[in-house]
């Protein structure tokens, strides 16, 4: 989740349950142009993937008018993308287990690390090869969040929960600027005003901040994806809470 990536950038998270494949973003990135490691589970999951709906709480309302925020996106990572010596991965054949030993599979060693980074990523057989802080590696039917939640595309997204607990409804109001401090490219930046984003998962302990988002995009759309205008960390975002 870069801080949840342990940290990368913007637009351009996985268990065994039911599930078909991963739903296409609401606004598509470009084909060419497009993290973060940055989930902190408790595997009780709710398989069937329905998104959890909370009132906005007080916590919430931290992130006032006002707040600026930084906003990272993440990825599902595409096997199919990826090369480098094949990586032995072991873990979970489903979520409701922790640190499992199972073989999961031999994978090309970026795409693991990439998994790593953004807690999902496709195989080549079309199973989610998924990683979460508490869980490890798990082998599922659709990239999820830690507690079994299916990511969807321009809606998950994770925060801190002392601020923005998990069934916040925010929207994107400004993009703020790019690490550089150029805007983001106007296409990017409109497909992340435009989505209905609901906090569905929460960072990795000690990574994010008070103020800072993971805005999940889906799955990756070619290789060198993390150099496109999709892979992007904004500074100086503005949200709407609630």
């Amino acid at each position: 989740m870069r801080p949840c990536l342990v940290v990368v950038a913007l637009l351009l998270t996985a268990t065994a349950g039911c599930g078909t494949d991963e739903p296409s973003p609401a606004p598509s990135p470009s084909p060419s142009p497009s993290p973060s490691e940055s989930r902190s589970p408790s595997p009780s999951a709710d398989v069937t993937g329905a998104p959890t709906v909370a009132r906005t709480t007080t916590a919430a309302r931290k992130g006032g008018p006002g707040t600026e925020w930084e906003i990272t996106v993440y990825y599902t990572a595409v096997e199919d993308f990826h090369d480098g010596a094949d990586t032995e991965v072991t873990g979970c054949t489903r979520l409701e287990c922790k640190d499992g030993q199972d073989d999961l599979g031999s994978y090309p060693a970026d795409f693991v690390e990439a998994v790593r980074d953004e807690g999902t990523g496709r195989t080549s057989s079309g199973q989610y090869l998924n990683w979460s802080y508490d869980v490890g590696f798990w082998l599922d039917s659709a990239p999820r969040t830690s507690d079994g939640q299916r990511l969807t595309p321009f809606f998950s997204a994770a925060a801190d929960p002392d601020v923005l607990p998990q069934g916040t409804r925010f929207r994107i109001t400004g993009c703020g600027v790019q690490d550089d401090g150029s805007a983001p490219q106007e296409a990017v930046c409109a497909a992340l005003r435009d989505g209905a984003w609901t906090v569905t998962d929460e960072f990795t302990p000690g990574l994010g901040g008070s103020h800072h988002l993971d805005a999940y995009i889906g799955p990756e759309t070619g290789e060198n994806f993390t150099d496109s205008d999709w892979y992007v960390t904004l500074t100086g975002a503005r949200l709407t809470i609630g």
